[in-house]
């Protein structure tokens, strides 16, 4: 059942407080709320959450799933690499840049999923997005490997 839809999200009727929430309500949600709060670090939940967010951006193209993750502001995003079975991305200013560094910890597993599911209904076959780098865990950018069969 879809209750909500992307589109659903954007309409908002907040005269005071517009259309922004800070960023560390969200931080808050994500790395308190459910990578603290849930088991396996909310892993599964962030999945399952970010491929519907993603498929439900309803993107035709890379270039505009890249595009609305900038207007998003969930971050920067620059090819590093792509060779038609595997791309490599790496997000510049992501939601997670200047949080202290935990080594060993990689964050941003919602935003890979989101992208992952805007990809997937771009592409014929499957799509597989893993985080392979994070600020959290001390690296200049977020970076993930996309992996399309």
């Amino acid at each position: 059942m879809n209750l909500f839809t992307f589109d659903d999200m954007k309409k908002t009727k907040r005269s005071s407080l517009g259309n922004d929430v800070p960023i560390e309500l969200f931080r808050s949600v994500r790395l308190i709320g459910m990578y603290q709060g849930l088991p396996m670090k909310g892993k599964s939940t962030t999945l399952v959450v970010g491929r519907k967010i993603g498929e439900s951006m309803q993107v035709s193209s890379l270039e505009e799933a890249l595009q609305l993750f900038e207007e998003l502001k969930i971050g920067i995003p620059r090819v590093i690499e792509n060779n038609g079975n595997e791309m490599h991305i790496a997000i510049e200013d992501c939601f997670c840049e200047g949080l202290p560094v935990h080594e060993g910890n990689l964050v941003c597993d919602l935003e890979g999923a989101i992208l992952e599911g805007a990809l997937s209904s771009i592409y014929k076959g499957k799509v597989h997005v893993r985080e392979v780098k994070c600020n959290v865990n001390g690296d200049k950018d977020c970076e993930y490997k996309i992996r399309f069969t």
